[in-house]
Parts: C-alpha cells; sequence; structure tokens
C-alpha cells in the first residue's frame, strides 16, 4: 500500500487503536486478511488520496446479521487505513427504517455502533432515513407517523389485490423504499464517492439488466440521456415505483403516490464498490464478532425466519395460518406449522447456522395460541391493524368488481350479506349511494378493513392477482417478483375434504 505523504492533520478520532484492537481479536484471521486486501483495493478506489477524509463511503446498514458483519468489516478497513496514513475516509452508514423494524433492531443498532466506536468518531457520519426524510441516528427517535401510515396502507391495499400473498404484500413497497434510501443516502449533504456492497459484481450486474428490462417491458425507461449509471438505475426505477403504486392505490391519490417518488438527485458517474471477493459472509463463522462484540441479540419478533432486522415474516406466517383456517378448513395451527416448514426450507436454502433453525423451530413448535397473540399484539403494534382486518384481506372480497364478497360476508360477516347488493353498488356505481342503510354499512366496512370507501372503490375495479406455479406476467404487480426465490411449491387442501393440490407460497 503507497505511504500517504499528505500533512493533512490526522484523524481526531482517540479510539481507533483501540476499535481496530477489539476487532482483529473477534474476526477471523482470514477475514481479518480479507479486509487489509480490501482496504487497499478501496484506498486505490478513492478519488483524494491526499486528504483521505474528504472521500466519503456509503454503508447501508439495516440492522440485521449480515449488514451488522459488513459493518464491521468495513470499519475495519478504515482503521486499518487510519492506522497506515494516520487518516482515513469519512464512513457514512445508513439505516432505512420502516414500520416493520422492531425497536429491538435500533438497539441491535445502536449496541453495533457503541462497540465499534463509531458514535463520536468525527470520520463516521450515522443516519436514519424515515421516509423521505433524513436524519442523524439516534435510537430513541420514535417512528414517524407518516411512515407507519403509508407502510399500512401498502400493506392492505397490495394484500387485498393478491388475498394476502406474502411476499407482495409485504416486501414490493419496502423494497423500493429501500433503494430511495440509498439514493437519499447518497445524495445527502454534498453526497459520496464510492457505495459499499456485499453483492458481486456479477449480483450487481443482474440487479440492474432486471430493473432496466422491466423497465422496457413496461414502458417506463427514463430518456435516453437519463439511463447511465447509478442515477439512470433511480430514474428507471422512480418509473417502475410511480406505475406500480398508481395502480396499487389508484390514479385519484396523486399525494400517496408522491410520497413513493425515488430520488435520482445522487453524483453523476457514482460507482459501487464490493467487498464480496475479500470475505466470507456466513454467520456461523462469526459468531463471535456478533453475538459478544456487536451485541447482537436475537428477538423474538425483530429475527423471524429468514429475516433478523425485520418483524414482517411473523406477519406473513400469522396470515398464512388465518388464510388456512378462514379459507382452507384448517386450524390455525396447521397452517402455521404449514408455513413454519416453508420457512425453514428457506433458512437451510440460506445456509442458516443450525442453531439459529432450531431456535426458530422451537419458538413455534406447540406454541400456535401464543405465537398468534404475540403476532396481533405485534400487527397493532406496529401497523395499527386487527385480526378482523387481516382476515378481510386474506379473503379479498373487493377486488375484481367483489367476486369473493359474498363468499366473504357468508363466512366473516353474515349481517351484512343482506347488504351484498348496496354494497356491490357502494363500491361499482357510477353515481353515490346515499341513505341510512348506506352510512351505516360504508361505516361497517371501513372498521372491517382499515380502508376507506373511496379505497374500496379502486380495489372494486382493480384486477385479483392470485399466486400461480406458471408466471402470468401480465401486470406490473405480477412482473416485480417473477424470478423471486422465495417461494416454493406447497401441497395443501383448500378444503376440509378436498383434494391435496399444488400452490404456490412465498414468504422470508
Amino acid at each position: 500500500m503507497t505511504t500517504d505523504v499528505s500533512t493533512t492533520a490526522p484523524s481526531a478520532a482517540p479510539d481507533h487503536a483501540t476499535a481496530l484492537r477489539e476487532l482483529r481479536a473477534v474476526l477471523s484471521q482470514e477475514n481479518y486478511e480479507g479486509a487489509v486486501r480490501c482496504a487497499a483495493r478501496l484506498y486505490d478506489a478513492l478519488p483524494d488520496k491526499a486528504q483521505l477524509a474528504r472521500n466519503v463511503v456509503l454503508v447501508a446498514y439495516g440492522g440485521g446479521k449480515d449488514s451488522s458483519y459488513t459493518l464491521a468489516f468495513v470499519r475495519t478497513m478504515q482503521l486499518i487505513l487510519s492506522q497506515e496514513h494516520g487518516r482515513t475516509f469519512t464512513m457514512r452508514v445508513a439505516t432505512n427504517r420502516h414500520a416493520g423494524m422492531p425497536q429491538a433492531v435500533m438497539d441491535n443498532i445502536d449496541r453495533a455502533y457503541r462497540s465499534l466506536h463509531l458514535l463520536n468518531d468525527p470520520d463516521c457520519e450515522l443516519l436514519l432515513i424515515d421516509g423521505q426524510q433524513v436524519r442523524p441516528f439516534d435510537a430513541t427517535l420514535p417512528q414517524t407517523d407518516d411512515v407507519v401510515g403509508r407502510n399500512r396502507l401498502d400493506i392492505l391495499m397490495t394484500g387485498h389485490r393478491t388475498a394476502a400473498d406474502a411476499r407482495p404484500t409485504f416486501c414490493n413497497a419496502c423494497n423500493l423504499s429501500m433503494v430511495n434510501s440509498f439514493g437519499l443516502a447518497a445524495g445527502y449533504d454534498g453526497g459520496v464517492d464510492l457505495i459499499i456492497t456485499g453483492d458481486s459484481q456479477q449480483e450487481q450486474r443482474d440487479y440492474y439488466l432486471w430493473v432496466t428490462r422491466l423497465a422496457r417491458r413496461f414502458g417506463l425507461q427514463p430518456p435516453r440521456d437519463m439511463r447511465a449509471g447509478f442515477r439512470g438505475f433511480l430514474a428507471s426505477l422512480n418509473n417502475i415505483s410511480q406505475a406500480y403504486f398508481t395502480d396499487i392505490h389508484g390514479p385519484d391519490a396523486p399525494e400517496v403516490i408522491a410520497e413513493h417518488a425515488i430520488t435520482t438527485d445522487v453524483r453523476t458517474g457514482l460507482q459501487f464498490f464490493s467487498i464480496y471477493d475479500d470475505t466470507a459472509y456466513a454467520s456461523g463463522d462469526h459468531w463471535e464478532l456478533l453475538t459478544e462484540h456487536l451485541g447482537f441479540r436475537f428477538d423474538d419478533i425483530a429475527f423471524s425466519f429468514t429475516e433478523s432486522d425485520c418483524g414482517n415474516p411473523a406477519l406473513m406466517a400469522h396470515l398464512r395460518a388465518l388464510k388456512c383456517e378462514h379459507r382452507y378448513g384448517q386450524s390455525y395451527a396447521e397452517g402455521l406449522a404449514g408455513y413454519v416448514e416453508f420457512a425453514i426450507s428457506l433458512m437451510h436454502k440460506k445456509e442458516f447456522p443450525p442453531q439459529l433453525v432450531t431456535l426458530m423451530r422451537e419458538r413455534y413448535e406447540g406454541r400456535a395460541d401464543q405465537m398468534r397473540a404475540a403476532m396481533d399484539a405485534y400487527a397493532a403494534q406496529a401497523y395499527g391493524l386487527t385480526e378482523e382486518q387481516l382476515v378481510a384481506m386474506v379473503h379479498a372480497p373487493f377486488t375484481e368488481k367483489g367476486t369473493n364478497l359474498e363468499a366473504y360476508l357468508t363466512a366473516e360477516q353474515p349481517d351484512l350479506l343482506p347488504h351484498a347488493p348496496l354494497i356491490h353498488e357502494l363500491l361499482g356505481g357510477s353515481t353515490p349511494t346515499t341513505g341510512v342503510a348506506a352510512a351505516q354499512v360504508t361505516e361497517h366496512l371501513e372498521e372491517i378493513t382499515g380502508l376507506t370507501v373511496d379505497q374500496l372503490k379502486v380495489l372494486y375495479t382493480s384486477s385479483l392477482r392470485l399466486p400461480s406455479p406458471t408466471p402470468v406476467g401480465g401486470e406490473l404487480i405480477d412482473a416485480i417478483l417473477e424470478g423471486d426465490p422465495h417461494k416454493q411449491i406447497v401441497h395443501t387442501r383448500h378444503s376440509a375434504d378436498g383434494p391435496v393440490v399444488p400452490e404456490l407460497l412465498s414468504g422470508r
């Protein structure tokens, strides 16, 4: 590594030597040597070698086990350069928070920052992104009402469109929000020089090509002179996002659609720097680093199946169990057990440490009633959702001109069944329906669904998109998760005495 001959004052961070010594004690020799190699490559990629602190490098940190290791690895690189040159680059760490991120995740992040000596280091910028708002990180900041409301509405509207199919219901909006947070963090306060990623170059190319092809397929490409680089990637995704949320929320909800805009305000030519070839990601290989040094704790809600920074997979299991109970003639416990087996198979595919797989299996085994209560409480706390509203979502009774309405009312709301013609008129009529009965039915519908009658009207004129073993691909909502690996064919009964049939199940 070339010696830095700059006379610029060294970083004023007294904990660099201590922090590096602590990390060397918990990193394997292989991973520490990888950090040394990677630091040398990063040094060569930085634009201002004379004044290293002027180089700003972005690391996205979700608070899960893998991103915690990535953060520690990049911190090690930063400290190695500090030791080598007497100064180092500025590390900007950005956390995108959504309503499905419990306080336990924020606490894990805070402990990691303290363990790595980041909080008082002038060479570190720690950011928290809530929706479109960027603030300095503070684990005690409450979740913002606008983000909770937006996440809740996205879940309800997408869930009704897909009969609560897990991946689109919870992940479509979240994934688009995550990309937007990259753009917000990359453009904040003068911008960054590089974005650190754990993805391989092939994975980066594949994702870029997927977005480009999706935009081309649906006529959503930006102008030709705006397609290059990361900014062009963001512009394509912004067009996809705007089209997607117009479909989900309807064209008469411009404010809601605008809230899902993806920023493109980043530096021209902004590059990604991959650490993929220099490190190993299997969490079992750095267990001591995670649990002892970083203080990572696997909370009952925050650690759910294949995610260690999000409670939504627990709600995915809950919704599957509710669907089996309320639509398929099975018990809640049977539906939950089936989802647990599916999700554990995903954990095996992702090479989760055996102790975490065992922990997850034991958490659910023979505890359906306790987990149901816990997930109902979490749905209420995180999103303000009731079990009654979740049950309505799994029936999807209003979508596609109320094709499932009568079946839903018969099973769940028999007092409303005589009013089925009025409900069709309320939601599909060309003129407003008035009167005492209409007002009472409207109030009841809004209570049991958590949606306004105007939002129910959007669903009524929208198509029902059910998961299919063979890609249908006719609409953007289908195409977004084509080829997604978090799916599996399961065999189940759709009625108590019915035949065993194949069904495509998605989740995390």
